[in-house]
């Protein structure tokens, strides 16, 4: 009896270790980089990386890769397909935490750069101010992410973040 005691107090800790170094595991600026100009391959390696994390935020996530993937894809198909999950999934995600402003900015990533017959362009100058008005309480790695980003966005302005 002793040693299944010890056998599962054992086993629970290596399960423990497992989750925390896979939850560690998850880059966000490698993530944003392959948001950023990653081809098929580097996006899948990512959604496998998000899958397989402890996130609690993974269709958020997993959701705005699989709507850069869909811009990858050659057949027009396969591209709205795509699409239309990333898109269920993070929106899924902003419904159900309406104030996390890094969906919302994975959103905006996205609006930007959607083509207009995807019509998904209706929450831009909305996230970005949501996105400016909390900057200031994101972390340290989230805001270097978004001004580097802001430099070349079309909606959000890296002066309005200072």
């Amino acid at each position: 009896m002793r040693l299944v005691i010890l056998i599962l107090i054992i086993t629970g800790g290596f399960y423990q270790a497992n989750a925390l170094m896979t939850l560690k595991s998850f880059d966000r600026k490698a993530y944003y980089n392959v948001l950023k100009s990653g081809t098929a391959d580097a996006i899948d390696a990512q959604i496998v990386l998000v899958q397989s994390s402890g996130m609690n935020s993974k269709d958020a996530f997993e959701g705005t890769l699989l709507m850069k993937k869909a811009d990858l894809m050659s057949k027009p198909k396969d591209k709205l397909d795509l699409f239309k999950k990333g898109r269920i999934k993070l929106e899924t995600a902003i419904s159900k935490d309406e104030m996390n402003t890094e969906y919302r900015f994975m959103r905006l990533i996205i609006q930007e750069h959607a083509p207009k017959q995807a019509k998904y362009k209706n929450e831009l100058a909305s996230d970005a101010d949501f996105i400016t008005k909390n900057f200031k309480s994101l972390s340290q790695e989230l805001q270097d992410i978004i001004i580097d980003y802001s430099k070349q966005s079309k909606t959000l302005k890296t002066a309005s973040l200072q």
